[in-house]
């Protein structure tokens, strides 16, 4: 009965667990799913983690190479994030080149890594003019079930937190590197932004971290970024009904609660296998 109503009229399924101020899955309207997180999980990476969100999950590896810096940015390094939406994620997805939402995720995140400062440019550099590191961040969603960004961006700071790449230097009479292999240091994070996802339903009901079915529907989604200082460091908003600046103060509220939560984790994590 409950499932041909859901499959039948799945909006006023949905509204149906909202007037007893509950989800569909059990959760509270305020309440953000289950977040597990696992680092080092691909041995061949120079960083990886794996993040479940939920049913959401989404691994990372982190492949360093070495690269020459551009004319324009001569004592920076780089880092390009590149998000994956495979079909066996979700049947939604289809083979070929990335669609609109893995194009979106992919410039979010390096957006975050951009605004919130999370690692300087220069740290990556080298040799002035000479040679840098180019951190490639590879996110594959392996299930999909909502709320991409914010799996994405805690999956990509907690493998560039894992990421360890050897010294160095260039050799002053070959030009050519020289890598020592046995000397590997982690990337100095000066920044941990956390996203933090909600959906507007019927124009009045806030949920946070909406599954799929609840993305759908929603009347207005909107994700907000901010680091452990409380600095907003980037909001996004694919369309939707405009929310009131009242509303968007209470949501970078809730995110910066959000983000007190996740670095906490983090930090235990890579505290227990040290």
């Amino acid at each position: 009965m409950a499932a041909g109503f859901k499959t039948a009229d799945p909006l006023e399924y949905h509204r149906s667990f909202l007037k007893e101020n509950c989800r569909p899955d059990g959760r509270e309207l305020h309440e953000f799913r289950t977040t597990t997180v696992n680092i080092g999980s691909i041995s061949t990476a120079d960083g990886s983690a794996l993040v479940k969100l939920g049913n959401t999950t989404v691994i990372c590896g982190v492949k360093a190479e070495l690269a020459n810096p551009s004319v324009e940015a001569t004592g920076k390094g780089f880092i390009v994030p590149n998000v994956d939406l495979p079909p066996l994620c979700s049947s939604q997805f289809r083979p070929g080149p990335p669609g609109e939402q893995a194009q979106a995720a992919s410039q979010f995140m390096a957006d975050i890594i951009e605004s919130s400062e999370m690692l300087q440019m220069e740290d990556l550099c080298i040799e002035r003019g000479k040679l840098c590191w180019s951190l490639y961040c590879d996110l594959i969603c392996l299930d999909y079930d909502g709320n991409l960004l914010d799996a994405c961006a805690l999956t990509m700071l907690a493998a560039l937190k894992n990421t360890r790449l050897p010294k160095v230097r260039v050799n002053g009479e070959t030009g050519a590197p020289e890598v020592d292999l046995g000397k590997r240091r982690g990337l100095k994070i000066r920044r941990h932004p956390v996203a933090a996802s909600f959906c507007i339903f019927d124009d009045s009901v806030l949920l946070v971290d909406p599954a799929a079915e609840e993305e759908q529907l929603a009347t207005a989604r909107l994700t907000v970024v901010t680091d452990e200082e409380g600095r907003l460091c980037g909001v996004h908003k694919p369309g939707g009904t405009p929310l009131s600046g009242e509303r968007l103060q209470e949501l970078i509220g809730r995110a910066t609660v959000r983000q007190k939560e996740i670095h906490r984790l983090i930090d235990k994590v890579i505290k227990s296998i040290v």
